[in-house]
């Protein structure tokens, strides 16, 4: 939905509109939210960075899910970033 009120308000979907979607999901607490994000982005060809899931595993601590910040610590190092 984000994606699309984004498209509708004409804001150019980039890296750095979508670390701060990211970002913004996590400091509201909304961890599903911040993942559904990065898959959409990503299917997006948008090109995911190290803030981009830095703030995704915050949100995910944040909200308790350690297991899904943990999923999300391996693809960072599968993508060899950590």
């Amino acid at each position: 939905r984000l994606l699309v009120e984004m498209a509708f308000a004409r804001v150019q979907l980039s890296n750095i509109t979508c670390n701060a979607a990211v970002s913004a999901c996590e400091k509201g607490g909304q961890w599903a939210t911040a993942l559904s994000l990065l898959v959409q982005v990503a299917s997006a060809r948008v090109e995911l960075d190290t803030t981009t899931y830095d703030a995704a595993v915050s949100a995910c601590e944040t909200g308790g899910e350690c297991v899904q910040a943990l999923r999300l610590l391996v693809e960072m190092a599968c993508a060899e970033w950590i």
